[in-house]
């Protein structure tokens, strides 16, 4: 083969990739999937819309690279026409936790943590944790024992550390009297700094590392990415990740000129839905997204975006950390970071779940081999969700992605995410 020409299939194949590593819209079936049984999704939703089980939403799903659906559907409220669109902004809860543990790994793979280091050699306040014993009733003071290890940054990344959310009744009532802003999405009255070393000075609800227990992990690490940078996580989250992907809508506190595109958050009623914005929840209340940007920036839970900004996250995660030039991470640390850390604790029971082959990975759940006949993910899909009914998975296998945005409180009905995947994967031709 000459020279010149050989030059030529390394530069088309370079410029091939380089247009794939870019989401771009096509048909179904050029990524071999079949358009008449994709379209089924439309069937499901409709359902959950008509049954008011949601009052509607976005939904997008890409294969090899290429969207194959990408629709709204349903009534944002009462008004004529006021109809979910595209490019609708929504909270995503706990959808911000991916992008907080994009953040650590990498400052992992920049040396800068380890993933067994203590937390508090970032953050001395947890230097000597306590684990809650017992409550007074009365007053809520409490007894504690000593914490047996330190938390490292892997128990915050698995919710192994032992600070949870404060739902148990005990911590509730630490947490209350403590005044701590437990739904950790905003707080104008504190800071990221202040709340995260308020939070290292209460107790745990279990010893780091016994058990798997959902919590406040994402935040305590937010705090962690802002100190080992020197950076707010807003500023960190944009030079990092957002500014690279192009994800122009994803904030922690929506600009001016785009608050009209936030969407309402409803609250399942007994027939219907209400919109709740302007109603409080666990302080802040839903309009978090539009207050005056502070120095508040939770890693768990604080972020708004739309389908489209969080598909260019999730599709740069299936194409091992490269979206178009951006690099935001490398692929061998998204194998780190997707690779089950449960184990142990499944054996005993003491996991994220009990369902075999169903774990969790460094800051996603995660579907292994023996977890393949639960449902249609792949082996080795990784996903998550937030409060208000929001839910992502990647699948590597399958170089599929899926976002669906909805933005309700306390849903009557489950298993919309479930039936999705089941039509998505039922729809593949190869």
């Amino acid at each position: 083969m000459r020279i010149s020409s050989f030059l030529t299939l390394i530069l088309c194949a370079f410029f091939s990739f380089s247009t794939q590593a870019q989401l771009t819209t096509g048909t179904p079936q050029s990524a071999n999937l079949s358009a008449k049984h994709l379209n089924l999704m439309d069937d499901v939703i409709r359902d959950y819309i008509e049954n008011d089980w949601i009052p509607g939403g976005v939904f997008l799903v890409a294969r090899r690279g290429k969207i194959v659906y990408f629709k709204s559907f349903g009534d944002k409220s009462d008004k004529q026409g006021d109809t979910y669109q595209n490019d609708d902004i929504f909270r995503i809860a706990s959808m911000t936790k991916a992008v907080t543990t994009v953040s650590i790994m990498q400052l992992y793979e920049q040396g800068k943590l380890r993933l067994d280091d203590p937390v508090s050699d970032f953050i001395p306040a947890f230097k000597e944790m306590k684990v809650l014993e017992s409550v007074d009733s009365l007053d809520s003071s409490y007894t504690a024992v000593e914490a047996k290890k330190p938390i490292t940054i892997r128990h915050l990344l698995t919710h192994t550390s032992g600070i949870t959310y404060g739902y148990e009744e005990d911590l509730t009532k630490v947490y209350t009297k403590a005044g701590l802003p437990r739904a950790g999405l905003s707080s104008e009255d504190w800071t990221s700094e202040r709340f995260i070393n308020e939070l290292a000075s209460l107790p745990l609800v279990f010893h780091p590392g016994e058990k798997y227990s959902y919590g406040l992990n994402m935040d305590v690490l937010g705090r962690v990415v802002e100190v080992i940078s020197g950076q707010s996580l807003s500023e960190y989250f944009r030079k990092n990740i957002f500014d690279p992907l192009g994800m122009n809508d994803t904030w922690f506190y929506l600009p001016k000129n785009i608050q009209n595109r936030l969407v309402p958050v409803h609250q399942q009623q007994e027939t219907g839905f209400e919109v709740m914005d302007g109603k409080m929840y666990n302080n802040p209340d839903h309009q978090y997204p539009l207050s005056k940007d502070h120095a508040f920036y939770a890693g768990g839970g604080g972020l708004s975006s739309t389908a489209m900004d969080y598909a260019r996250f999730i599709q740069a995660l299936v194409n091992g950390g490269t979206y178009g030039e951006a690099r935001i991470l490398g692929s061998k640390t998204i194998e780190v970071m997707t690779a089950d850390q449960m184990t142990l604790l499944n054996e005993q029971g003491k996991g994220y779940s009990k369902k075999p082959g169903i774990t969790y990975c460094l800051g996603f759940s995660l579907t292994t081999e023996e977890g393949a006949g639960q449902g249609p993910r792949s082996p080795g899909t990784y996903e998550w969700g937030g409060y208000f009914n929001t839910n992502f998975f990647i699948d590597p296998r399958e170089e599929l992605i899926f976002v669906g945005m909805t933005q309700i409180e306390f849903a009557k009905k489950g298993g919309l995410w479930d039936g999705l995947a089941a039509v998505i994967y039922g729809s593949m031709m190869d």
